[in-house]
């Protein structure tokens, strides 16, 4: 590889500031300093510094959307063998994790990345980033439970932040809220519905923030545009 490559691949300069780097004296291989263009390296045995600071490749940044089906487990591996969402990520050859978990029943809008910094703002409670869920409950609830859950509602040891719930439908034996949560606890909607005497049937997530699914189907996935990833980077 090309001196001035691994330098750009290390996100010091573009190829073209490389080379003066180079001529300036700046970089170093294995402690002899470079100045001559064209200079092949061996990455995987070669240290190459800038400034006296040993430098490496920045891994690209990868933000990916999935469309998570039934019975995947949110998890990178799985003890006990069950099926992982990575299985579903065909051609993504950087190593990404999910932000956050939906159960191994829940489907819908599922992030992945691998920065770690953007991860840690989507799940924490701190930022409050709006997720919002379509449930098939069991039974029709009274208003006066839908009330509850957007007050806030016991659940364990904890009362949940108020959330935005909404009635969309009923059916004879089941009916569908519309749930909008800013905090990501284990489990919450499911036990949220349960606190209030209706155990959900299944469950949807249907957005993060202004994020949708849009036309993914099940188990198909997209890498996020510019827009999103300055949008979630913004919250």
């Amino acid at each position: 590889m090309r001196l001035q490559k691994y330098i750009a691949d290390c996100g010091i300069a573009s190829r073209r500031k490389a080379e003066e780097l180079i001529l300036d004296g700046k970089i170093k291989v294995n402690e002899n300093t470079i100045l001559t263009l064209g200079t092949k390296i061996d990455p995987s045995y070669d240290k190459v510094y800038y400034e006296g600071n040993l430098i490496t490749p920045q891994e690209r940044k990868v933000y990916v959307m999935l469309h998570k089906p039934e019975q995947y487990v949110t998890t990178v591996k799985d003890q006990f063998n069950r099926p992982t969402v990575m299985k579903l990520l065909t051609d993504i050859t950087e190593r990404i994790f999910p932000i956050g978990r939906l159960d191994y029943h829940t489907t819908g809008l599922l992030l992945l990345t691998n920065d770690g910094d953007l991860a840690h703002k989507l799940t924490h409670p701190r930022y409050e980033v709006p997720k919002k869920y379509l449930a098939t409950v069991e039974g029709i609830p009274e208003e006066s439970q839908l009330v509850q859950l957007r007050r806030g509602i016991r659940i364990e040891d904890y009362i949940t932040a108020p959330a935005s719930v909404t009635f969309i439908r009923k059916y004879h034996h089941h009916s569908v809220l519309e749930i909008e949560i800013k905090e990501g606890r284990n489990r919450q909607v499911r036990k949220m519905c349960e606190a209030i005497g209706h155990p959900v049937q299944e469950l949807e997530r249907v957005s993060v923030g202004f994020l949708t699914l849009g036309n993914l189907k099940k188990g198909e996935y997209r890498h996020l545009t510019p827009k999103e990833i300055k949008y979630l980077k913004s919250l």
